[in-house]
């Protein structure tokens, strides 16, 4: 089952936190693959070589097919895993989290830890902000150059996403249109065009 919707990270972006004298900078930022994402971490990495830790979780996928967390030297499962587990309960997708502990002086035990991280990243996602994409059924509608300009106007004014123009023989406006609104799309236009407009539903894109 495809999810209707998902969050991701408005920007890349960094939210410091302080913790019983150890810092923790969550950095955050959209990743479209999972090569992204670990570009992100190594790049992080880079930037915080004395770091005690650079832990990472990510989510690559509308559906979350692609998950992966490191705990990069914490007790095992209180590091990555709560910042994923942060990331899952947000409902966030295509987004990537690492967060640097400069470590203080001061143990916080596993359940502390566990808080730390998973908070730190629920506390950058507050911060940064987020962004909710839908999903949409790409349609391109095809009509004759008379009609195109009406027909495009008419789409915009009820507020369809117009993704794509394509002059030829005919004109094809590619549209975006929530799965439900199809059958309420198909009579709507029959009715503005007279009939004359053809309609070819393609794949499936999200966007915000």
């Amino acid at each position: 089952m495809k999810s209707d919707q998902y969050v991701t990270v408005a920007r890349e972006g960094v939210h410091e936190a302080e913790i019983n004298r150890s810092r923790f900078l969550c950095s955050l930022a959209p990743a479209a693959t999972e090569r992204e994402a670990q570009e992100f971490i190594a790049r992080v990495r880079k930037e915080h070589p004395t770091a005690t830790h650079n832990c990472f979780a990510y989510v690559v996928g509308a559906d979350a097919s692609v998950q992966k967390a490191s705990d990069d030297g914490e007790p095992g499962g209180t590091a990555g895993v709560p910042m994923l587990q942060m990331l899952m309960r947000r409902d966030v997708r295509y987004a990537v989290a690492v967060v640097t502990r400069y470590y203080g002086g001061v143990k916080l035990g596993a359940g502390g830890l566990i808080r730390a991280y998973g908070g730190v990243v629920g506390e950058a996602l507050d911060a940064l902000g987020t962004v909710t994409r839908r999903r949409y059924r790409l349609a391109t509608v095809t009509v004759d150059h008379q009609r195109a300009g009406k027909t495009q106007n008419d789409l915009r004014s009820t507020g369809r996403t117009v993704v794509d123009l394509r002059y030829g023989a005919a004109v094809e406006i590619e549209v975006a249109l929530p799965e439900a609104d199809l059958p309420a799309f198909e009579a709507w236009l029959a009715d503005s065009t007279a009939g004359s407009a053809t309609l070819t539903l393609g794949g499936e894109t999200y966007a915000s």
